[in-house]
């Protein structure tokens, strides 16, 4: 059974059995209608037959046995005027051996019929010979135009019983109109299912050809970065590694795992454990020299272990404790109360610093420039670590002003004193009013002159940029961007980069090139970190935080209860088809606490992000990329106020991500938005979808009927397991649950 639904008021048979029989009877008034008028006209017929026969028969009677009389000319008035005394007389006498008139009985034995007129069907009149109906005569004119009016009242007649068969079949079904309707709907979408499983075994050969799978080269290809490409064109200045999207050719295919993959550990063990086959490193790649937090690792023969408080290391929990002191504050665990929650880690290494401060609700985005091996990104969101593909080079990053409350770089290769100080300008527009910027390099404590002259540039830029160098440590500092506005008006005339304009200073920055001036000044979402409220409580805005969007606090939390329900109803229908909500594999131990399959999660339109917050309400162990597609409303700022990370993306385009790094994708309403810009196909946005999906992992796609339908049709080529799913209080949406099979590559 391809269909289901969460939560039906009626069995489904009991409607099945009542749209049954609302359709048999309409279908016997009907038949019963068809017969009547069938004998009307039958009998009609039968009628201008014997009047017929009776009026030409009787000459024969009247003249020489055995012949034909023909009038004379002389004698034509008279025995015309005869014949009809006659043939009066006649039917007068016919008329009263009968007890009724011949208006009453005509009628009745029209409608009720008589065994006596079977012979009109042989064309046998009452005279016992054959009717000639090409004989004309005057009275057989005016027995047309009876007919003719007996005709037009024979339709409208029709016309009146099947309105009042419609209007009768409404009316008993007026009390049962919902049961009939959702009876309709399973009714067709039972026929759809099976109709397209009729159709995959009728056709055989000629069904939707089945994708290929891409060559050995494509385990961890991630288009629009043309790295190689770049440097042969001689690009050196740091661009090689900018994202450039459209100038390589689409990949048609799926991609395979490597020959040795395997599926990721659970959350929370999977954070400080993961495969060596699942990732494109080497052992001199592990234990080489770089971030701070890339030299926190073990490698053995088939996993690599991330040891945060290693020590054989310098480790990330003193590191994290030093910042939180440097701050003012006792340790990292009240960096909530400083107003702290989202953190960029630029050049994040393995993630580590995240993957510690997790443990104290604080949510930190990973990006790193796109590797061909080694991949900061990719090792990260192994980890079940939020990270993407970006870099400080040429374009903004596609995020909106004002995203985070803190910036992190430790070691992360970044040259803050180049290109005129843009890029920390590009950090500033991401701060929010009082964030932090946290640095640590060796450039701080330098000897030679050169390196000297570099960090003196960077210290004085900052001071036009109205930050606070709270406190340097070792190689460590700690600068606190201004919450007054009227510090950029008391610096000195001509000193350090202007404001933004309204035009320049946008919520929208896809990829744009740099801007040489102070971004944020210009928003209503000017509110130091201090000022809002604390985490968890920040994911519910206020009304005046609502206002700016023009948004209502009712339509929030209407916006949060539906996907409460939607929440619960997701974890209901995965959990069946993986056995339980926190399954065991054969030969594992038992999984500790929570026991989360999913730990990667995409929402592909997140709208208000109302499906990230139903998921932290129901303690699901996840984070959520939130992507608003360019084509649709852009609510990111909103997001990055509730304490939630999200980024700008054209879906036609390749996601900046690597190959098998999410566990679950969810569009709800996005493949309708996307519909109507007819800029790419849907293929095309379900091959990317299983590019960056994990072997076994889900899809959850909500939208109208016939959008399920094509993307239905659609999982058979790309090889997925598919269910439609019924939505009972919103029956002009269905739900495609999909799940992405383990196909493994063969060894060569």
């Amino acid at each position: 059974m391809h269909a289901t639904k969460f939560d039906a008021p009626t069995s489904p048979s009991v409607n099945k059995a009542f749209v049954l029989v609302v359709v048999v009877v309409v279908g016997f008034r009907v038949g019963f209608i068809g017969v009547t008028i069938r004998t009307f006209i039958h009998r009609l017929t039968c009628l201008a037959t014997l009047v017929t026969s009776q009026r030409m028969s009787r000459p024969l009677q009247r003249g020489v046995s055995g012949g034909v009389r023909v009038p004379e000319s002389g004698h034509d008035l008279w025995d015309s005027q005869s014949k009809d005394k006659t043939e009066k007389e006649d039917l007068d006498k016919r008329g009263s051996s009968d007890h009724s008139p011949f208006a009453l009985r005509f009628p009745l034995r029209l409608i009720l019929g008589n065994n006596s007129d079977s012979k009109c069907g042989n064309g046998i009149g009452e005279n016992g010979f054959a009717s000639d109906s090409f004989i004309v005569s005057s009275p057989r004119s005016r027995l047309k135009l009876m007919l003719l009016s007996l005709k037009f009242s024979l339709v409208f007649i029709v016309f009146l019983a099947l309105t009042g068969s419609f209007w009768w079949t409404l009316s008993i079904s007026s009390s049962s109109r919902g049961h009939i309707y959702h009876g309709y709907r399973r009714l067709q979408e039972k026929l759809v299912s099976d109709l397209l499983d009729i159709g995959e075994f009728s056709r055989g050969p000629l069904r939707l050809k089945e994708s290929e799978f891409c060559s050995q080269d494509s385990e961890n290809f991630v288009p629009c970065y043309n790295v190689s490409e770049n440097v042969e064109l001689e690009v050196s200045d740091g661009s090689e590694v900018d994202r450039q999207c459209g100038r390589e050719l689409r990949q048609n295919c799926l991609v395979l795992p490597p020959v040795n993959y395997k599926i990721p550990l659970r959350w929370p063990t999977g954070k400080d454990v993961i495969w060596v086959a699942n990732v494109k490193i080497t052992a001199q790649e592990v234990l080489s020299s770089g971030s701070l937090t890339k030299r926190m690792m073990m490698l053995d023969e088939e996993q690599i272990s991330f040891r945060s408080a290693s020590h054989m290391f310098d480790g990330v929990e003193d590191y994290s404790h030093q910042i939180a002191e440097m701050i003012g504050l006792r340790n990292e665990s009240y960096f909530i109360q400083a107003g702290v929650r989202t953190i960029l880690d630029i050049g994040c290494g393995y993630g580590s610093f995240g993957a510690h401060l997790f443990d104290s609700q604080l949510l930190t985005m990973c990006i790193a420039n796109y590797e061909p091996s080694g991949s900061q990104v990719q090792l990260t969101l192994e980890r079940g670590l939020p990270a993407m593909i970006a870099s400080f080079t040429s374009k903004q990053l596609p995020f909106p002003s004002l995203s985070f409350d803190m910036l992190h770089c430790a070691r992360c290769g970044i040259d803050w004193d180049q290109k005129d100080g843009v890029l920390l300008i590009e950090a500033d527009r991401l701060l929010k009013p009082g964030g932090y910027f946290v640095w640590t390099s060796p450039l701080t404590n330098a000897r030679n002159k050169e390196n000297q002259k570099r960090w003196k540039f960077i210290h004085d830029f900052t001071l036009t940029l109205c930050w606070e160098l709270l406190s340097q440590q070792d190689e460590t500092v700690v600068w606190k961007k201004t919450a007054k506005k009227s510090c950029y008006a008391s610096r000195k005339s001509g000193s350090g980069p202007s404001l933004c304009g309204r035009g320049i200073d946008v919520e929208t920055p896809f990829y744009r090139e740099l801007q040489n001036c102070i971004g944020g000044m210009q928003s209503a979402r000017w509110v130091p970190i201090e000022e809002r409220e604390r985490w968890p409580y920040r994911s519910n805005l206020n009304k005046n935080e609502l206002a700016i969007y023009g948004l209502q606090p009712d339509e929030l939390t209407e916006d949060s209860d539906s996907w409460k329900t939607a929440v619960q109803n997701y974890w209901s229908l995965l959990s069946p088809l993986i056995f339980s909500d926190h399954p065991k594999r054969p030969g594992d131990e038992d999984p500790s606490p929570p026991y989360n399959m999913l730990r990667n999660v995409l929402d592909m339109n997140a709208h208000f992000g109302g499906f990230n917050s139903a998921l932290l309400q129901a303690r699901k162990s996840v984070w959520v990329m939130n992507v608003f597609p360019i084509s649709g409303p852009n609510y990111l700022p909103l997001i990055q106020d509730r304490g939630f990370v999200g980024v700008l993306h054209d879906w036609c385009e390749a996601f900046p991500t690597y190959p098998r790094t999410y566990d679950l994708v969810h569009a709800a309403g996005f493949l309708s938005l996307q519909t109507e810009q007819h800029r790419c196909t849907m293929l095309d946005v379900f091959l990317e979808i299983d590019r960056i999906l994990r072997p076994e992992g889900w899809v959850i796609i909500r939208d109208i009927v016939p959008i399920i339908e094509s993307a239905r049709t659609l999982t058979a080529q790309l090889k997925w397991d598919a269910r439609v799913i019924e939505i009972e209080n919103d029956s002009d949406q269905r739900l495609l649950i999909c799940q992405k099979p383990f196909f493994k590559r063969q060894a060569s």
